[in-house]
């Protein structure tokens, strides 16, 4: 039977990975807000103690789990560990990134290797320590978050690019093989938001001015743009969404 409201979440907890700040502290504030029990993934203590008291405010329990996303072994321990003296994880998002810009001819490789480490190894590593939980319960979330770039690409990033592509084609995967057990495994995919990851671009005058014009909404993103899109991905509204990934974007991917 469907709650009299499909997009509470209440009753259920929410693992979030990189959620110190960014998109990240947006989407797990987001899900705060409709309910949810946190716990908020990283690897600085002291960050995620900040964002913790912050995202208390809005009157939820929030639980902090430091260990890094890139290390199987500590991914399984804190997994393992949330489950056996926090709560059962109902909710997974995989957000935890990052960015290295250069033209692909001079890109190092061991930018190749973070890059690859942080943006696919971890959405691979934390699905999988948590599917199995989610499985023997019959339910589960997995909201993975891609990019624009998991279409597009532009000069300078090509290696990210890459990283982004298979994230949506790994959301695909997740589905083919973990659906038929009742779980949702989606993408959610921002376009150009305001975040320290793009303070960078924000200030490059020419940039803005491409992005601005190439975008139909005719803006970069706030991140309160994504809280729906989220908590809809989250929420039992989406039950019988999945493998999609959802642009969040002013319509850039829809337009040339």
């Amino acid at each position: 039977m469907q709650p009299t409201n499909p997009f509470s979440l209440a009753g259920r907890t929410a693992l979030v990975t990189g959620a110190g700040r960014g998109i990240g502290f947006a989407l797990a504030t987001a899900l705060a807000q409709a309910g949810a029990r946190l716990v908020i993934n990283g690897r600085s203590r002291p960050a995620l103690e900040a964002a913790a008291t912050e995202l208390r405010k809005h009157g939820g329990e929030v639980d902090i789990a430091t260990f890094d996303v890139t290390d199987a072994t500590q991914v399984n321990a804190g997994v393992a560990a949330i489950e056996a003296h926090v709560a059962p994880v109902d909710i997974l998002v995989n957000n935890a990134g990052i960015q290295r810009r250069a033209p692909l001819e001079t890109f190092s490789d061991s930018d190749w290797r973070e890059l690859m480490s942080t943006n696919v190894d971890s959405v691979y590593y934390v699905s999988k320590a948590v599917a199995p939980h989610m499985i023997a319960r019959g339910h589960g979330k997995i909201i993975n978050i891609g990019s624009v770039q998991c279409e597009l690409a532009r000069p300078g990033i090509a290696p990210y690019t890459a990283t982004k592509g298979a994230v949506k084609n790994l959301t695909k995967g997740m589905c083919a093989d973990w659906a038929r057990y009742g779980l949702q495994i989606n993408a959610l995919a921002p376009g150009y938001f305001a975040t320290p990851l793009t303070k960078a671009l924000m200030e490059d005058p020419v940039f803005d001015e491409w992005l601005r014009k190439r975008t139909p909404a005719g803006r970069w993103g706030k991140l309160e743009d994504l809280h729906g899109a989220v908590v809809f991905l989250a929420s039992s509204a989406s039950n019988f969404v999945n493998g999609q990934t959802l642009y969040v974007d002013g319509g850039m991917v829809a337009v040339v």
